[in-house]
């Protein structure tokens, strides 16, 4: 993959998922940018002995939504926000609703 290619990925991507990416699918000796777009330098990879601790309590996933479900979800973001809640995020949103899921209540052919 071209340095230039790396760059664009790294624009794109916040950091955790860069970490994921750099973790998983790029060699360790490779780093995915040594700069970012704002001219600051970024170390390249960890080697094993200096790798940083990750959290355990998450995980950084990918999920698939329809458009509608998407805008749907952030005008509730968008609400919470303007009702108060300063931390109001699709996380937590989706975090909350599964709370309150009632699985007998849901619909066959979901």
């Amino acid at each position: 993959m071209a340095a230039n290619t790396r760059t664009n990925i790294e624009r794109v991507l916040d950091d955790d998922v860069a970490d994921v990416l750099r973790e998983t699918f790029f060699a360790t000796d490779v780093p995915i940018s040594e700069s970012v777009g704002d001219g600051r330098r970024r170390p390249g990879p960890l080697r094993a002995t200096e790798a940083k601790v990750r959290p355990d309590h998450y995980k950084v996933i990918c999920i698939s939504l329809y458009n509608e479900d998407l805008d749907r979800l952030d005008e509730t973001v968008k609400e919470l926000k303007r009702r108060g809640y300063t931390k109001a995020s699709r996380s937590s949103v989706l975090r909350a609703a599964m709370l309150q899921l009632d699985v007998t209540k849901v619909p066959r052919g979901i």
